[in-house]
């Protein structure tokens, strides 16, 4: 049986630099960093006090008060992208297709901060002030299933983690759904609302977030020699993935096809990876026989590069693995250098940057690159974007745990 072909038709985000994908594009583009002071919650006692957050994002402009009073803020994310997918791709589900449209979103941390506010009410009020929509309101699952409530859409529906890879595996597996005849149409993400006093506090203990509160604009700085950590972020992305006859039959426009996924699995560490990026090059090298892609026919690799003093070097080592000489000819960036790190919600984030990039003929930066780890020496667009012929992006997300995921795109041709 040959594989169907995915295309992408809608795309909805929501990050710290832009509250919808032009609003992200022309800011990525123009390297505005959305990296500020926590103003969330009181971090004045923190010592991190830095982290991307979607400032201007109104849930009210997508549900009603009562609504909002009983989601938490990452699934309020969700269900503001869905808007934005539903607008830029026109599908409508009715009867006749219910059961060809589902849902695989993701989070890694969940409810997080409805979760951390019942628990100080059960601990100063007692369990029965505990309000009866914690449960519904913090599962990974949510999202998907509140997108099924708003749409109708009755195929396969599930959450899935995989710590920051989480909404890039999403997105394979919504794209192999589709490819093996399982659906339609598979809307599909990821989101975090992680900037929250554990939240921010647990990454810390862990030394995994930067220090750069004095300037923190440059604080996330992926393949620079002074780079201290990551710095954590919320939002994430959202997108319609269809089976392409299905999406012409309706009218729809493709904006990008969907070539290939792979995932694969360090097995080294609880939260470091592979040093040597073995793991994460067996990725990108499946998903490129996957896709039946040459190295030299990626035309820019957008890098998970989260600008931790480890992590960086093992995926600059592990694109060299998987594209041997090539790696240091083909435009690499990491636009975690402007967004933070969205944790779950990064990787469809990207995906969406990647479609961008093929759409528009540019490749947004990698800021704040002033001064290059001599281990990370691969073209990493160092501050300012780049005008490139962009036919095929390859897209990393790695994650806590050893997770390695590779989705490659091309520009759709019939």
């Amino acid at each position: 049986m040959k594989n169907l072909r995915v295309v992408i038709t809608g795309m909805g985000v929501f990050a710290p630099v832009g509250l919808n994908v032009p609003e992200l594009w022309q800011n990525l583009l123009a390297g505005r960093s959305g990296i500020g002071p926590i103003t969330l919650f009181d971090a004045s006692d923190f010592d991190v006090r830095i982290a991307g957050e979607v400032h201007g994002f109104d849930p009210l402009a997508y549900m009603s008060a009562k609504d909002a009073r009983r989601t938490d803020r990452f699934v309020q994310f969700a269900l503001a992208a869905l808007e934005q997918v539903l607008a830029q791709s026109k599908l409508v589900i009715n009867d006749s297709n219910a059961y060809e449209v589902g849902c695989i979103v993701g989070s890694g941390m969940g409810g997080i901060n409805t979760y951390t506010d019942e628990l100080n009410v059960i601990n100063q009020k007692g369990p029965r002030r505990v309000s009866p929509f914690l449960i519904p309101s913090i599962t990974i699952d949510v999202p998907a299933v509140q997108i099924a409530l708003r749409t109708g859409a009755q195929g396969p529906n599930l959450g899935v983690a995989s710590a920051c890879a989480t909404s890039a595996d999403a997105l394979g597996h919504a794209f192999e759904a589709i490819q093996l005849g399982h659906a339609k149409a598979m809307f599909t993400g990821g989101f975090e609302a992680a900037v929250t006093p554990v939240g921010v506090a647990a990454f810390d203990r862990m030394r995994a977030l930067s220090h750069g509160n004095d300037a923190p604009e440059k604080a996330s700085r992926p393949f620079d020699i002074g780079r201290d950590g990551f710095v954590i972020a919320e939002g994430g992305a959202m997108l319609l993935l269809e089976e392409l006859d299905f999406a012409l039959r309706r009218g729809a426009e493709p904006l990008a096809e969907v070539l290939s996924y792979a995932a694969t699995s360090d097995a080294v560490h609880l939260t470091a990876p592979d040093a040597e990026g073995s793991g994460a090059a067996r990725s990108m090298e499946q998903a490129l026989r996957r896709a039946a892609i040459a190295p030299e026919e990626v035309s820019y690799v957008n890098a998970h590069g989260t600008s931790t003093p480890v992590g960086d070097p093992a995926e600059t080592r592990a694109i060299k693995q998987a594209l041997g000489d090539y790696a240091y000819r083909v435009p690499v960036s990491s636009t975690k250098s402007m967004t933070g790190h969205m944790l779950g919600g990064v990787g469809a984030t990207e995906a969406i940057i990647a479609v961008q990039a093929i759409r528009s003929g540019w490749l947004p930066p990698t800021i704040n690159l002033d001064h290059p780890d001599p281990a990370c020496d691969l073209d990493y667009i160092p501050n300012h974007a780049r005008q490139a012929d962009v036919n095929v992006v390859l897209s990393n997300s790695l994650g806590f745990g050893g997770h390695n995921t590779t989705l490659i795109f091309r520009r759709y041709v019939n």
